[in-house]
């Protein structure tokens, strides 16, 4: 990923200017931390920028971390909280097991205590955060709506909850629905796929023992199929094995959706979305036009960060652990 200075680090972004939102128990806004805390977003974007300095996984890393909290409990954080003896938290159960860089959000936190004690939460850190590692890989820039508060809640248990690689269209409509999500608020969120990689594990069903007919998914490509197998079949293979989600896994593009169409979609539900007709039109839009997918996913992501808000709960001093 080329990473740019931080001057130019928004040069090739799509700015969406937008009004607060109402929502069920709570307003948020793009500016509610102009008196309490201006610094907000410098602080966010100076610390995210140089964990990805260090590490290019970063920015994978926290999209997917914002993804996995709005789906459980809404976008609370709750996805943040460290398990105790007594209860284990969301970012231990199995579908969260592979979500890391919550450091970086532990060092973002800690500078915004000493600069604004007790005024911005852990989620609205994440939000903001996850904005500017698209921003930065190259996607849309969007005014984040701010004024979130940290939830005091987080269970394993719930992880069930989050959409599956394995998932039909049907059974993500019905996912995306439970969130107050839409159809093409499926399709875009799924192009947050541009960035990233996937373990073996989470596809490597479709490679074998498929169905009773056949060994192989039959909707994907045959050469992308051998490639993987190759990858993630062979004896010994290593445990890191895995696939980037596409071609150009470190900038944030509509790739993804070329891919898809090209039968090269790495996970069942990736490749599902070119084979049913209420989202194939959506992904062959997607594919011919960036500037719409990019208006879309900005869209998109400001209603997946709508979900489940409201006024209780708290602003946490240490994001992996309540008040």
């Amino acid at each position: 990923m080329a990473v740019f200075a931080l001057q130019t680090i928004f040069s090739k972004a799509i700015f969406l200017f937008l009004i607060t939102i109402p929502l069920s128990k709570a307003i948020l806004s793009p500016h509610y931390y102009d008196q309490t805390c201006p610094q907000t977003e410098g602080i966010i974007l100076q610390t995210v920028h140089n964990a990805t300095v260090h590490d290019l996984k970063v920015p994978a890393r926290i999209l997917r971390m914002f993804f996995h909290d709005c789906f459980i409990r809404g976008c609370d954080a709750s996805v943040l909280l460290d398990s105790t003896p007594g209860n284990k938290a969301e970012k231990d159960g199995p579908p969260n097991l592979s979500l890391a860089s919550f450091y970086v959000i532990d060092d973002v936190k800690a500078k915004l205590e000493a600069a604004c004690p007790h005024t911005v939460s852990c989620a609205d850190i994440l939000a903001i955060a996850a904005r500017d590692v698209v921003a930065m890989s190259g996607g849309p820039y969007w005014d984040v709506l701010k004024g979130r508060r940290d939830g005091t809640v987080s269970k394993a248990n719930e992880t069930i909850n989050l959409p599956a690689p394995s998932f039909n269209v049907t059974q993500l409509i019905q996912s995306f629905a439970k969130r107050g999500l839409g159809v093409k608020d499926l399709v875009a969120l799924s192009g947050g796929h541009s960035l990233g990689f996937s373990h073996c594990s989470s596809f490597e069903a479709r490679l074998r023992n498929f169905s009773p007919l056949g060994n192989t998914d039959p909707s994907i490509n045959a050469e992308f199929a051998e490639n993987l197998r190759k990858k993630c079949l062979e004896p010994n293979k290593d445990r890191n094995a895995g696939q980037f989600l596409d071609s150009t896994s470190s900038i944030f593009d509509n790739d993804y959706y070329k891919r898809v169409i090209a039968g090269k979609g790495v996970f069942g539900s990736d490749q599902a979305l070119y084979g049913d007709y209420r989202t194939r039109w959506i992904v062959e839009s997607f594919a011919k036009d960036e500037s719409l997918f990019f208006r879309e996913f900005a869209a998109s992501m400001v209603r997946l960060g709508n979900v489940g808000v409201s006024e209780d709960g708290e602003v946490r001093v240490k994001c992996r652990v309540v008040n």
